[in-house]
């Protein structure tokens, strides 16, 4: 087992990971930016090195003062938790040469499923079905005008080399098409330096439902269940769910077995979440994410098992400590994404924290790195903190969820608690009739009165 762990990040994930290490008996290191040098995770690490200054690409970004960091500390892992150079094959392949052992998938099963196009064709090389769309990037006009005849409109234009919205656009009928493509190559060029977009049959009421997986690098590949994570924003998660209300016991199991076949024949290392969009019955696979995902605790609450000291075990070399007849799922549990946002237009809302109080009692777990003075920065992703909550049932979770929603307090900035509150109370969320859709016409709804 590993003796010190340099934690790659900032934040509430930072401090999860902190913890996992605690409990496990490994001291961690914390990295951080100039302007973080009073974070939580900073203060409770055993040592902490500084990277950079306030901007991303000069600290959390940067892979040299990373690498020199876990090399003073004498680090024997890094973990890089969610976003920055978490799914970056690059960093990965570094980690490894510099004799650092990196928590996560191997670089090449990084760079295979952070490219769209190509983790495409081989998952549907290996039974995972897929969304009816070009095999490839469509570069050629007339040619992407006979693929979207052939699956017919509406279709979608998605970046290859990246995700979260940018280079994505829906394409209605025939005389769009050209502009959309360009537009949304032009888009991906900007966001990811690759101007290479491919098309998919746009589905009209999908719900987004992922599989987490956990694999030992040696064929071994157990999954955790689903979780529902159909209500987002500009194709950015807002609440999650595990288990789907869309999805029984045989469903889950079915596409779960698909996925861990597949990864099994890769010889898959460590967390993995494959990403579906289901509709009527059917699952297509939309991309896999060859990390920790944020809302990997509703999987945590209704299984039992720590998924980061999971991570750590295998990167270690240990087996899966369990294997799929031993995963049961009980209950259920719904995951808030709390955002320093104005709950109206979505405004960012960094400054200082005046009060900070979380909800407590039975089933409810608070993931957050604030603190009563602390001051939310503008510099990073607007995330601040995560309220999970489960219960027995559905129904529980939801009385549950508005007890501890009513009892956060957060104050100083503007978050967006309130629209979590109205979205639980609508009657469509209460019975679990929403898709990937449905939230941004909640939100268009809610500011038009």
């Amino acid at each position: 087992m590993f003796d010190k762990i340099l934690i790659a990040n900032r934040g509430e994930i930072a401090l999860r990971i902190h913890r996992a290490c605690r409990e496990m008996g490994i001291k961690t290191v914390a990295v951080h930016s100039t302007v973080d040098a009073d974070a939580m995770h900073v203060r409770l690490a055993d040592e902490s090195v500084c990277i950079g200054p306030a901007p991303a690409i000069e600290s959390y970004l940067n892979i040299p003062a990373i690498i020199t960091a876990a090399t003073v500390t004498n680090a024997d892992a890094i973990h890089p938790g969610y976003g920055f150079l978490s799914e970056n094959a690059n960093f990965a392949s570094i980690v490894e040469e510099h004799g650092i052992c990196f928590i996560g998938p191997t670089a090449d099963h990084i760079a295979l499923m952070g490219d769209k196009i190509a983790s495409k064709t081989k998952v549907k090389e290996l039974g995972i079905p897929v969304v009816p769309g070009s095999d490839g990037a469509v570069r050629d006009i007339d040619r992407a005008k006979e693929i979207a005849q052939e699956i017919g409109y509406p279709v979608l234009i998605k970046a290859s080399a990246g995700g979260g919205g940018r280079g994505m656009q829906i394409v209605q009928e025939r005389s769009e098409l050209e502009t959309a493509i360009q537009k949304a190559g032009t888009e991906a060029l900007a966001a990811f330096g690759d101007d290479a977009v491919y098309m998919e049959k746009f589905l009209q009421k999908p719900r987004h439902i992922e599989i987490q997986v956990m694999g030992d690098g040696n064929g071994e590949v157990v999954h955790l269940g689903e979780r529902d994570c159909s209500l987002q924003r500009r194709h950015q998660k807002l609440l999650e769910e595990a288990g789907s209300p869309a999805l029984n016991a045989d469903g889950r199991d079915a596409i779960g077995d698909v996925a861990c076949k597949a990864l099994s024949s890769l010889n898959y290392r460590n967390a993995g979440t494959i990403e579906f969009l289901y509709e009527d019955g059917e699952f297509y696979f939309i991309e896999m994410n060859t990390r920790l995902q944020v809302e990997h605790p509703v999987t945590e609450m209704v299984t039992g098992i720590d998924v980061v000291r999971e991570q750590i075990k295998l990167a270690s070399g240990a087996p899966l400590s369990f294997s799929q007849e031993d995963v049961t799922f009980t209950g259920h549990a719904i995951e808030c994404r709390i955002n320093a946002e104005s709950s109206d237009d979505f405004t960012p809302s960094p400054g200082p924290v005046h009060n900070y109080h979380t909800p407590g009692g039975l089933g409810v777990r608070v993931d957050s790195a604030l603190y009563a003075g602390y001051s939310v920065l503008p510099h990073y992703d607007s995330l601040i903190s995560k309220l999970v909550v489960y219960g027995a049932s559905r129904n529980e979770c939801l009385m549950r969820l508005h007890r501890a929603l009513e009892e956060y307090v957060i104050t100083g900035i503007e978050t967006t608690i309130p629209l979590h509150q109205d979205i639980i109370k609508d009657p469509d969320f209460v019975n679990g009739d929403y898709n990937i859709h449905w939230l941004e016409k909640f939100v268009e709804g809610r500011i038009n009165g």
